[in-house]
């Protein structure tokens, strides 16, 4: 984070988004809060190519897609969960999402899990740009070098015994893998029915692969976000099945996308290695 708001990575999630509004055809995800939460009209936001550090969320359209195609099936699978009777959201590493402003049910609690740093300078963001926080959001500040998530969720009224929805998304790759599996336990904890959906880094397969992971890992390393977790997908899959998860929905990065939009040819050429490694995943129990 720098000067108390959000990641880098978080920033640049949210212009892609923003872009994505009025860039791509077909829309796969639409978000009329994204531009307005970052302060920028839609006119405003292809002058940001200009810009170093978010010149990727503007340009790069496979990396739009993307991050449009992870929300997308992020909300799909909440709304799935409603439709099926949960009535808790968890968002956890909420950065800019914009979900919770945009919820039409009323009986749909949403807790924005975050640090308090990066909660504070949203809520800022918010207030600006004359975005109301609904009375069915809950933010639950939680820096979690000094607080336990279990501790600051229930403190914020989440009930443990009720099914509920969590969306973890941009956040595993920057944890070890036993933090990362600490908070899928805890996931696993809550009263059924329960679904997690997250993203994760595949393990390189190649030394190719290797070295391209290793060279981007350096990078975010040298802007204050270092990664620390890969994961096989029959790894993981079958570390969600030992915590009791019984359906595991697992998709690569450019089959979620192909399947939005009808096919692979959607692509303006081949994936990025960066986008070829990442996956989406639906656990539920």
């Amino acid at each position: 984070m720098e000067n108390g708001g959000p990641s880098q990575t978080a920033l640049v999630t949210a212009y892609a988004r923003a872009y994505h509004q009025i860039a791509d055809q077909p829309r796969i995800f639409t978000d009329p809060l994204a531009a307005r939460l970052l302060g920028h009209t839609a006119e405003e936001l292809p002058g940001l190519a200009a810009t170093d550090r978010l010149s990727g969320a503007v340009t790069d359209r496979n990396r739009r897609l993307f991050f449009a195609s992870r929300a997308r099936f992020a909300e799909d699978a909440v709304a799935a969960a409603v439709a099926a009777g949960a009535r808790q959201v968890v968002i956890l590493g909420a950065g800019l999402d914009t979900f919770a402003y945009r919820n039409p049910r009323r009986d749909l609690r949403v807790f924005e899990v975050d640090h308090p740093a990066t909660q504070a300078w949203k809520r800022e963001r918010l207030a600006t740009a004359g975005i109301d926080s609904p009375g069915t959001l809950t933010f639950v500040p939680v820096d979690f070098e000094t607080q336990a998530l279990a501790t600051e969720l229930e403190s914020a009224g989440f009930r443990r015994t009720d099914p509920a929805v969590f969306v973890w998304l941009g956040v595993v790759y920057y944890l070890t893998p036993d933090a990362a599996h600490a908070t899928l336990a805890y996931i696993a904890g809550q009263a059924r029915p329960v679904e997690v959906v997250l993203d994760y880094l595949r393990s390189a397969t190649t030394e190719a692969e290797s070295a391209y992971q290793r060279a981007r890992a350096d990078r975010l390393a040298g802007v204050g976000e270092p990664l620390f977790s890969y994961f096989t997908p029959d790894g993981l899959s079958a570390q969600l099945r030992d915590l009791g998860f019984t359906g595991v929905e697992d998709h690569s990065a450019p089959d979620l996308i192909a399947g939005y939009l009808g096919g692979p040819a959607a692509f303006d050429g081949e994936p990025s290695p960066a986008l070829q490694a990442i996956r989406m995943l639906r656990a539920s129990r």
